[in-house]
């Protein structure tokens, strides 16, 4: 399987290596007063804590944080409770007198302290804290005052704990633990759940969660161990310190500008940039088939992977949004996890994951889920939040306020070196008195000391003289003073009038220019206009473009298929039209040969007709005698058609059997049971047949040939014999099929039909009675049947002909 990331780190990358990749950013843009996010993801056992806090002499991610953060902002760090968190995820600043108020309330808290005067750190970690590389952001706002505030939560089991909260023991009251049994005095108690907010900003926070201002690296790690110490960690078969918890560590960092002089903090709160950077250790995903968890650490392992389960969910709809346009909502407040980042994902700031991977072969299957979710989250784009404006101040207070005093306490130390808190004023009046001649002593130790009152007198008066003097002086420079002042002012007056004719010249041409400004705006916007018609009537026309090109391509390929398939069907034609030319040329050749055969059939019957009648013709004639009785006709005819008398010239008729024309070939006779003997003369005769009375698939296996014996009443009454014969054939199955080919049909008649359909008491005309001889004629002549083969016509067809009776 591959995957592709931003940036791929081995098994021997150093933790300063992966800070400035992943996290160094971060602490720029949260220095820059933006918000980050960056949290660890993996399978348990993977690494996710040591990449977050490190190891005793090369710390991690968290503390590397920390150092870059106070390297950066430690010469501007505001005074301690300068800055003040509210409960609504605010934050208020004051002047320092109350600040000052404040700080001696806390240092009046007695606060254990080693014997050096410094807190003691935990020596476990203190090789964490002491491993430093010194980076820090170049660019800072020299002109603002920074406080970090750090705060430390857990989700266990998708509650909220805060991990700083202090809870007094109370020892009457029974304790009680999430387990609900007894707790023992000095056993530790869980903190209550806390709940999320949203505050006026839209940000998701921790109602009441414990925030500690830090001014060094030492202490915001002291504060984050002291939380590490209580989160939830237990042994499991996978880790011996497996995380049963998602642990977030907060650094919320709180600048506001400086003052016009340099010197105190803005007391707006509209001036106040608050950023934030969560570091989140998230708990490992597990199989319960894999780790035996049972009681609290299957309930812990569900939990776990119920939240990150939503994780997933929330980036998938993300990413389903912005791939494909829709507006799904995003599954944020199904787990605490992504409720607390919710404004994360939505924009308030810039995530990065950190997805760690063990090689062990039994994680083989869930590392793919792992790096699967985590390739498929780089497609998810957060917006990135807009900066905010910057406020009308000069840049540089700080440092040219700091070099005004410094370059003030130069000069006064060179003048004479004032005391540290005096004024100004005070100093130049003790220079002043400096100058003074210095009063002797005037003590009186005797009544006739003459000389100690003298000098006095004679020291306040030149005292006084050059007091006089300096007051003169003084009048004269202020004389001096005031006459420059009046002359300064009155240069300041003309050239203010100068200035201000200037002025007002400018504000002409500025008012000229803006008119003209104003004229080419409005001409801007009017060409704008027209562009953006010109460009969606260009977009109009360019739509209209592409579908009459798509219209004119689609008819022609339609114009093609439709020429194609009309040459196709001309071809198809011109094939079915020799096809159907040649069919009715055969049909015609063969509808002619039938014809003929049919003519000649008939002409061979007339001419045994012409025999029959030159027979009879050449008989002697007698009287007619009378009509004989009915029975004596029946005797007659069947005496006539047993042994006709021969006649004197025409030659005997021979009586023989009709020969099949397929003698020689193999026949299965069907001859039904049913059957009705009829004794007539001409009786088919097949030779070397196999005579069957029902059909036989054996006897077909045997012959090419078969025959089906059929009788059936004719309209006359009398019996029709057909014989219906067929072509056997051998199927692919192994089987027989019969093909129907010819029908030969036999049919019998009385002579004295017709006399019996008439009526006996009318007298018989002579026409009949000649019809009833040629009747007669008739049965003794063989019956002509025409056996055509239906090859052409398909198989089963059959045609037979009789030959029709003509009047003498």
């Amino acid at each position: 399987m591959q995957y592709t990331f931003k940036e791929v780190f081995g098994t021997l990358v150093t933790q300063k290596a992966l800070f400035d990749v992943v996290a160094r950013p971060l602490v720029e843009d949260l220095i820059r007063g933006k918000n980050g996010l960056l949290f660890t993801y993996g399978v348990t056992g993977s690494g996710k804590t040591h990449t977050m806090t490190g190891s005793p002499g090369d710390g991690g991610l968290l503390p590397r944080c920390l150092d870059m953060i106070f390297n950066s902002i430690g010469p501007f760090q505001a005074k301690r409770f300068v800055f003040k968190v509210d409960d609504k995820n605010g934050v208020d600043v004051q002047c320092e007198v109350d600040a000052l108020l404040e700080r001696q309330k806390r240092d009046a808290i007695p606060i254990p302290k080693t014997p050096s005067g410094k807190r003691q750190i935990d020596p476990e970690f203190a090789d964490m804290i002491s491993v430093r590389d010194h980076c820090k952001v170049e660019e800072v706002e020299e002109d603002n005052v920074y406080s970090v505030f750090v705060s430390y939560i857990e989700i266990y089991n998708n509650y909220i704990y805060d991990l700083l909260e202090e809870i007094p023991f109370d020892p009457i009251k029974p304790k009680w633990n999430s387990c609900n049994t007894p707790v023992r005095n000095g056993d530790f108690i869980p903190p209550q759940s806390k709940v999320l907010r949203e505050d006026q900003n839209h940000n998701m926070y921790v109602i009441g969660c414990t925030e500690v201002e830090v001014k060094s690296t030492e202490e915001a790690f002291e504060v984050f161990w002291r939380g590490q110490k209580k989160r939830r960690i237990a042994n499991t078969q996978l880790n011996r310190e497996s995380s049963r918890s998602h642990s977030v560590f907060m650094i919320k960092l709180a600048q506001a500008p400086l003052d016009a002089d340099g010197d105190n903090v803005l007391q707006e709160r509209e001036q106040i940039t608050l950023s934030q950077l969560s570091l989140v250790d998230l708990a490992g995903s597990e199989r319960t088939n894999r780790t035996k968890a049972e009681g609290n650490r299957l309930r812990e392992a569900g939990n776990i992977n119920q939240s990150l389960m939503t994780l997933r969910t929330c980036i998938e709809v993300l990413r389903e949004n912005q791939m494909y346009g829709t507006n799904k909502m995003v599954p944020y407040r199904d787990s605490k996890l992504t409720h607390l980042f919710k404004n994360y994902f939505d924009g308030e700031g810039k995530v990065r994951m950190i997805v760690c991977v063990n090689p062990k072969a039994e994680d083989y299957e869930e590392s793919l889920q792992v790096m699967r979710f985590a390739e498929m989250t780089q497609e998810v784009e957060v917006a990135r939040p807009v900066d905010k404006p910057l406020f009308g101040l000069t840049p540089g207070r700080r440092f040219r306020n700091q070099a005004f005093k410094d370059e003030l306490s130069r000069k006064l130390e060179i003048r004479g070196g004032p005391i540290s808190g005096e004024t100004e004023e005070q100093s130049v009046a003790e220079m002043l008195l400096q100058n003074f001649p210095p009063l002797p002593s005037c003590e009186l130790l005797d009544v006739n000391d003459d000389q100690t009152l003298p000098r006095l007198i004679e020291v306040l008066e030149k005292r006084h003289r050059m007091r006089q003097m300096l007051s003169e002086e003084f009048t004269k420079n202020v004389l001096a003073f005031k006459t420059m002042l009046q002359e300064f002012d009155s240069s300041i007056v003309s050239k203010e009038n100068y200035a201000q004719g200037k002025l007002t010249e400018k504000e002409k041409v500025i008012a000229g220019q803006k008119m003209e400004i104003e004229r080419l705006e409005k001409k801007t916007k009017t060409l704008e206009y027209k562009i953006e018609i010109l460009e969606k009537t260009t977009t109009i026309y360019e739509e209209d473009k592409r579908n009459l090109q798509q219209e004119l391509e689609s008819k022609s390929q339609k114009l093609q298929r439709q020429a194609s398939d009309k040459r196709r069907l001309e071809a198809r034609l011109q094939g079915m039209v020799t096809e159907t030319t040649m069919k009715w040329e055969k049909e015609c050749e063969r509808r002619v040969a039938a014809k003929q055969l049919e003519m000649q059939n008939k002409l061979w019957v007339k001419d045994e007709k012409l025999k029959q009648l030159k027979a009879i013709v050449t008989e002697p004639k007698n009287e007619k005698p009378e009509r004989p009785s009915r029975e004596k006709d029946r005797e007659k005819a069947f005496q006539r058609s047993v042994s006709p008398p021969p006649a004197p010239t025409a030659p005997p008729v021979r009586l023989r059997h009709r020969r099949s024309r397929s003698a020689g070939e193999r026949w299965v006779d069907h001859k039904p049971p049913s059957n009705v003997p009829t004794e007539t003369v001409m009786q088919p005769h097949v030779p070397h047949a196999i005579t069957v009375a029902a059909a036989n698939e054996k006897a077909l296996a045997k012959c090419d040939k078969y025959m089906l014996t059929h009788q059936e009443l004719a309209s006359d009454g009398e019996i029709e014999t057909k014989l219906i014969k067929g072509d056997v054939y051998r199927t692919r199955g192994g089987g027989q099929a019969v093909q129907f080919t010819d029908i030969e049909t036999l049919k019998q008649e009385s002579p004295t039909g017709r006399k019996r359909r008439s009526s006996p008491s009318s007298p018989t005309p002579p026409e009949d009675a000649a019809e009833s001889e040629w009747t007669d004629v008739e049965t003794r002549c063989s019956v002509a049947v025409e056996m055509r083969a239906g090859s052409n016509l398909g198989p089963g067809y059959q045609h037979h002909a009789q030959p029709k009776r003509r009047k003498p």
